[in-house]
């Protein structure tokens, strides 16, 4: 296949925003390849393994391990061209990582590992492909390494049970800190196979929080403030200007950059790092429009629902439909899976994305439905704009819809 055919870095807009990026296109055994090499050359002589979602919460809790265990910092230049991935298809990723902590899209390729060794590694991974890090560290980490897991949430044990207890094997500790929302059973089977398990309040603490009370060391303020930037984003309360910041510019940049940019400059980004941000949020914002102006809104139950499709920041999208009268709105990606984000007035989004191969918070989940057989269903998606997709999540919103009366007709029975 033509390299020009699957870049969509100099497509027009109108294209790109209903196409999945580079990174879709990528064959998964050249992914695992690449991320085991990866994986192998950040472990090498590493004291601690930190396994963690790559969005902003995520790369915090990094940033806050790291400066727990002195690891030393290596802060990129400012200069235009110092960082890898700032240029071309590292950059033509949009929104990958759903809020509630779910893979989207494989929009970028794959990014090079950090230049410098560090003593505390990051294995990037989503709840998705949990259980390939964990596997990681047990084949490449030193024998009696910490492994930290962060900002992350099996749907079930069985998913990381075999990784899981290798990953004990090798390393001497191993603590896991998230926020989503857990199950019962899964969270018993962590914390019986030896692992120290903690999950906050997902409508109250974002992982960093967690990873900043568990930890015993004392954080300066500038990582307490950290914690506080992050969580305002991660649980989309908004009331700090600079979450935004920090959520997009982990998302453009390279995970290691992130973490070391704030471990220097804190939530304050550098002059260079914003213009950076405002120089990409140009394309971000069309995108938005563009998924905006597909948007419908349909009635389930007495709740209305907006969905609409498109490569886009869901986020922005979805307070779009919110300011047009959606009670939750869904929003479907080019790469298969979906965004879906509540209200007040409906906050059952995990239990809608649980129903379609997904997970997260009350108010902002994602999945991806097993409905993808070959490229033929990926090119009927494309050309239909996500009907498919769109249609098996209304389902799940019923279902959920319909239980919730149920629930509601037990209770007045009862009383």
């Amino acid at each position: 296949m033509y390299d020009e055919l699957i870049d969509s870095g100099d497509l027009p807009l109108a294209r790109k925003s209903v196409l999945p990026g580079t990174g879709f296109f990528l064959p998964d055994s050249l992914e695992e390849d690449v991320e085991d090499e990866q994986a192998a050359a950040a472990l090498e002589g590493a004291d601690v393994a930190v396994v963690a979602d790559p969005d902003a919460d995520g790369l915090a809790c990094v940033a806050l391990i790291r400066e727990a265990y002195g690891d030393v910092q290596h802060v990129p230049e400012p200069d235009g061209d110092a960082v890898d991935g700032r240029d071309g298809e590292a950059a033509d990723a949009v929104d990958d990582v759903d809020a509630g902590g779910v893979s989207l899209e494989a929009d970028a390729p794959l990014a090079d590992p950090e230049p410098t060794p560090h003593a505390v590694a990051l294995i990037p991974a989503s709840p998705h492909d949990v259980e390939d890090a964990l596997a990681r560290v047990a084949e490449y980490g030193d024998e009696g390494i910490d492994c930290y897991v962060c900002d992350l949430a099996p749907d079930r044990y069985e998913y990381v049970a075999d990784e899981l207890e290798a990953a004990l094997e090798t390393a001497a500790h191993v603590a896991w800190y998230d926020h989503h929302q857990w199950d019962d059973e899964v969270a018993d089977a962590v914390r019986e196979a030896g692992v120290e398990l903690v999950v906050g309040d997902s409508d109250e603490e974002c992982s960093a929080d967690v990873v900043y009370r568990s930890l015993e060391f004392e954080f300066g303020p500038m990582y307490e403030e950290l914690a506080a930037v992050t969580r305002d984003h991660d649980l989309w309360l908004r009331e700090d200007p600079r979450s935004d910041d920090l959520a997009d510019y982990a998302y453009w940049t390279d995970p290691a950059e992130y973490v070391e940019v704030v471990r220097e400059y804190g939530v304050d980004l550098p002059e260079w790092a914003q213009e950076f941000i405002r120089e990409r949020r140009v394309e971000k914002e069309a995108l938005i429009d563009q998924a905006v102006t597909r948007a419908e809104f349909r009635e389930i139950g007495g709740y209305t629902v907006g969905v609409t499709y498109g490569r886009c920041s869901q986020n922005e999208v979805a307070e779009a439909m919110r300011e047009e009268g959606a009670d939750a709105s869904v929003v479907v990606k080019p790469a298969g899976s979906a965004s879906i984000r509540g209200t007040d007035a409906f906050d059952r989004c995990h239990e809608v994305a649980g129903k379609v191969n997904g997970g997260g918070h009350p108010k902002a989940a994602g999945c991806k439905p097993d409905i993808y057989d070959d490229m033929l269903d990926y090119a009927n998606h494309w050309v239909t704009r996500g009907a498919v997709t769109k249609q098996v999540i209304l389902n799940a919103f019923q279902e959920v819809v319909d239980a919730e009366g149920e629930e509601a007709l037990e209770a007045e029975a009862d009383d």
